[in-house]
């Protein structure tokens, strides 16, 4: 794990200076706070910078600085990452030849690339955002992982390239653009994200997963070079062979991610995923397992008592962090921490216990392991029984799913609580008569199309009149259309939700504390294996995982195998009813916030006056709005205010 940026440029007057790319650079120490490394290539009129800041993991010497050349110096590389299976792709290359400097993980890519060229990148297992440059071609290589674990940023300004792992470095280039795109902020409040390949500043993009760069002669291109097949189910397999890969595939997959040359541990919620991936790592490991949950005061959010239940029958070290709501700490240290780290709107509130356990489990590890992905890969959240339901629907005539939608939605009482089976129930009957995609989109938006329209100032509302938040999803949806509901609905997340959301909340906050975090239910060959596998191995009537809790029933504790999913949230609702009444109330209808144009000042009154009164539950928007205002006020703090057009 470590932090990457770098300049590119075709024109003298184009060369980066010293000392504003030692800032570059310095701004990424929290990603890599055990080393610093600077190359310049290439000439003062055609040339390359490249910066790194390490986080050691494997080989902790001298001899894994970065950037890393080659023996002849050709090459040089900028990694950010770990490569799993380094050491069986090491064999074969010393037998032809090459010799390696170092035992770090990322040497492999000099010289798999000197042997098999842009084509070594089908062979590499693991999480990363590298760039290679390329000295005699003066081509640089920017890549990131297939699934989206590692950020990658980038901007072309003329013919300048800039490349970072976090906006914050790209942003000390001064006179750097900093103007704001309104359609990433729709977007935002759409998702609790802004969707790859856009960022919140128009002249910065993410590189999506799975895709590869390549700059020369002043261009960029941008190619993709995995490509799940999503689109087709494989049904020639019985059970039993599906059972066997799984197991085959994830044991192997936390084997490999336990190399480490710093204590590692493990995140325990003491839900099926992660259960699964410590109970394996305890007979794998060849000594006790750290692990680390973290707990909330209200029960209905806190599953601690399980993370104990699994610790117990696995034998770890277990510790439990609580987290009550002290206003003070959340507003003068985390909430600005957040914002400092995300670089842009980020409405994900699980960010925070995300936060607090990552801090927690660096005072004893340098690496985690986590079970992310399983709800996402083996259809484990509610949505996708709801979507079963929908396709169910989908066979009843126009009218009566128009009834269902309108006069029987309405008659159910709205419930305060988030869970609630009657809000979910409204929820489900509300997008009955809509398409899938649009049914979906309906269901997971924070705010739906409706609800932004009335939240929206009109000169911003007419700003927007082209832009479709929808489309984002709906280019998901056309991949997947030959596969059922539940298929569609999961394949439609692991291209948008995971690498957008999940992945961007588990990077940064692991690395805001330089604590590695790694995914082994994420391992591509089980993505590959799972997007193939039909969804009647994943779901059985309303039991979501089915085949992780089968396959892996001699592992699970009789009250994990049997419990339901339970969501990493956190208690947002009496919070902002509590401790943070005030605080939220101050900014949100401060004369700063709505003097941005963008929302109407009584649609905001009145969400919080809902809220407050237990109306509803409108914790997830008050969170997402909240989270907005305070980014804009840290993007101002550069001495720069931000144009939003």
């Amino acid at each position: 794990m470590c932090g990457i940026c770098g300049v590119g440029w075709g024109k003298e007057e184009d060369r980066i200076g010293e000392d504003v790319f030692d800032r570059m650079v310095d701004r990424l120490a929290h990603r890599g706070p055990d080393g610093r490394g600077v190359e310049y290539l290439g000439t003062p009129s055609n040339g390359m910078a490249l910066g790194h800041r390490r986080l050691a993991i494997i080989d902790l010497s001298e001899r894994g600085r970065q950037p890393m050349c080659n023996e002849d110096g050709s090459l040089w590389l900028v990694f950010n990452g770990e490569i799993y299976n380094d050491e069986e792709l090491r064999e074969p290359l010393e037998q032809r030849g090459h010799r390696f400097r170092s035992r770090t993980d990322y040497e492999i890519i000099l010289h798999l690339y000197e042997e098999h060229g842009e084509a070594f990148l089908e062979k590499l297992n693991g999480m990363y955002a590298f760039a290679l440059y390329d000295v005699p071609r003066r081509r640089l290589l920017l890549v990131r992982d297939r699934i989206g674990k590692k950020p990658l940023f980038y901007a072309m300004i003329g013919d300048r390239l800039l490349f970072a792992s976090e906006m914050k470095s790209l942003l000390e280039v001064p006179g750097f653009p900093r103007e704001i795109d309104p359609t990433s902020i729709d977007d935002y409040l759409t998702y609790q994200y802004v969707p790859h390949p856009k960022t919140i500043y128009r002249d910065i993009w993410k590189l999506p997963p799975g895709h590869y760069g390549t700059f020369e002669n002043g261009e960029l291109t941008i190619r993709r070079y995995w490509n799940p097949r999503i689109d087709k189910e494989n049904r020639a397999l019985e059970y039993h062979e599906w059972s066997k890969e799984v197991r085959r595939i994830l044991t192997d997959a936390v084997k490999i991610r336990l190399r480490s040359d710093v204590p590692f541990g493990a995140f325990l919620s003491g839900g099926i995923d992660s259960s699964i991936t410590v109970g394996l790592m305890q007979r794998l490991a060849s000594q006790k397992v750290r692990t680390f949950s973290i707990g909330f005061g209200e029960e209905e959010y806190d599953e601690t008592r399980y993370a104990r239940i699994a610790s117990k029958t696995f034998g770890t070290e277990h510790e439990r962090l609580e987290v009550r709501p002290d206003p003070k700490d959340l507003i003068d240290r985390v909430l600005p921490a957040l914002v400092r780290q995300y670089d842009e709107p980020f409405g994900d509130s699980s960010a925070v216990p995300t936060w607090y356990l990552c801090e927690s489990a660096k005072r004893h590890v340098t690496v985690a392991l986590s079970g992310d992905g399983g709800d996402e890969l083996f259809a484990g959240y509610d949505r996708y029984r709801a979507a079963r339901l929908g396709e169910y629907a989908d066979r009843l005539p126009l009218f009566l799913r128009h009834f269902l939608a309108g006069p029987v939605m309405r008659s159910i009482p709205h419930s305060t609580r988030q869970r609630s089976p009657a809000r979910r129930l409204r929820r489900f009957l509300e997008g009955l008569d809509m398409e899938q995609s649009e049914r979906y989109l309906q269901w997971i938006a924070v705010f739906n199309d409706a609800r932004r329209s009335r939240l929206y100032a009109d000169d911003f509302r007419r700003r927007l009149a082209n832009h479709a938040p929808r489309d984002f999803i709906d280019a998901a949806f056309r991949k997947t259309e030959h596969r059922g509901a539940v298929s569609q609905a999961s394949m439609t997340d692991i291209l948008t939700y995971l690498p957008c959301d999940l992945m961007v909340k588990t990077d940064s906050a692991s690395m805001a504390h330089a604590l590695e975090c790694r995914c082994p239910i994420l391992d591509y060959r089980l993505v590959e294996l799972a997007v193939r596998m039909p969804a009647v191995h994943k779901m059985h009537g309303r039991t979501g995982k089915f085949i992780l809790r089968d396959t892996f029933r001699d592992i699970l504790p009789d009250a994990i195998h049997k419990r339901g999913k339970m969501g990493f949230g956190v208690p947002l609702a009496p919070w902002f009813r509590g401790p943070l009444k005030n605080h939220v109330r101050d900014v949100l209808l401060d004369r700063r916030t709505l003097e941005r144009g963008l929302f109407r000042r009584e649609e905001i009154e009145d969400l919080l006056e809902e809220h407050f009164e237990e109306e509803f539950d409108h914790a997830y928007r008050i969170w997402s709005l909240l989270f907005l205002e305070l980014w804009f006020r840290h993007d101002e703090s550069y001495g720069v205010r931000s144009t939003v057009s």
